[in-house]
């Protein structure tokens, strides 16, 4: 039998705990004191990268941290593990997250992201204890906005197939929360970046790039759109806000952005400036990098968070795009060092 801090030590479930909110979520209940299971793809063996550390760390993993092989469609074998772990807490972050690919592969996005919410909700709703359960929603499922910035009341008009993916996600996660007393979060959350950024997303594309070419490994940055405008935050402040809601005496939902909008160009000028480069001399549109609907200027009212939750974001834009660049750059030089 374990000691009584094992005991009472709060138990807490994350799908995707290999991506980037999945492992900042991850690290954060740790020093919480959780005790943190995951699920991990099969697929995802070679990419876990950004739980590396916490896989290496001797007092936790598989004692405090446990990773176990879980698909959203193997609802079997999330069940299992559900009931046998009996946690507290769920957080969703598992699913395809890209905007742009999304118009490439809608069905399995749909699949994914919208049924996949779904069928964890199902699994919920069956459980003796039910824990708190919390879905990661998306600014996209605002699209095009008849109103700035946007708040938890403004209706949702996706106009790509993640953003309606998400839409509907958010839309069960209520009606559950409604139906059957479940403690079901959503958090309509807008761009978030961080070091652990995953590769196909323009903001580390900008900053990889352009560590590259300060090494003299690139001689050009490709992009789309750069007056597309978005309301970017950080990773870290936000698992903090995902946190906060799951600490609320009643199930709610929340905006979760810092307010502030900045172009693709403003990204750009910041990362060309951490290496001393200036940017016009190696940027160049490509229409491929269009999008086939580029979405309103997507701001969000974080006012509800910080009154209910005491939440604010304290990482500027500025400070995270230099600490992609920085990343990386030391990654790079890692690289080179070998």
């Amino acid at each position: 039998m374990g000691s009584i801090s094992d005991l009472t030590r709060p138990k807490a479930f994350i799908t995707g705990i290999t991506g980037q909110d999945g492992s900042y979520m991850a690290e954060l209940l740790l020093a919480k004191g959780y005790e943190v299971h995951g699920t991990v793809r099969r697929s995802s063996l070679s990419n876990r990268g950004r739980i590396a550390h916490l896989c290496d760390r001797q007092d936790c993993f598989e004692k405090t941290f446990f990773l176990h092989h879980a698909d959203l469609e193997d609802v079997t074998t999330l069940r299992r593990l559900l009931f046998k772990i009996e946690p507290q807490e769920i957080y969703h972050f598992a699913g395809q997250t890209h905007v742009g690919l999304s118009f490439e592969i809608p069905e399995s996005t749909c699949e994914v992201v919208a049924m996949g919410t779904l069928r964890l909700l199902e699994i919920l709703r069956d459980m003796p204890q039910k824990p708190k359960f919390f879905n990661p929603a998306s600014s996209e499922v605002f699209g095009q906005p008849a109103a700035s910035p946007q708040d938890e009341n403004t209706p949702f008009l996706p106009v790509n197939p993640y953003g309606i993916a998400k839409s509907f996600s958010a839309h069960m996660v209520r009606f559950y929360r409604n139906a059957f007393n479940l403690f079901a979060s959503n958090a309509i959350v807008y761009n978030h970046e961080s070091p652990r950024r995953g590769e196909h997303f323009v903001s580390l594309k900008i900053c990889r790039t352009v560590a590259e070419i300060k090494m003299g490994l690139q001689t050009h940055l490709s992009l789309g759109n750069l007056d597309s405008q978005r309301d970017w935050g950080d990773a870290r402040d936000y698992v903090r806000a995902f946190w906060l809601i799951m600490q609320q005496d009643k199930p709610d939902d929340y905006v979760i952005a810092t307010g502030k909008l900045h172009s693709v160009k403003d990204m750009v000028k910041e990362a060309f400036g951490v290496v001393g480069l200036d940017w016009e001399k190696y940027v160049r549109q490509d229409p491929r990098f269009f999008r086939p609907v580029e979405p309103y200027s997507l701001v969000g009212n974080p006012a509800k968070a910080k009154e209910k939750l005491g939440w604010e974001p304290q990482i500027s834009f500025s400070a995270m795009i230099g600490d992609m660049v920085t990343h990386e750059l030391k990654r790079l030089e890692k690289t080179a060092g070998k």
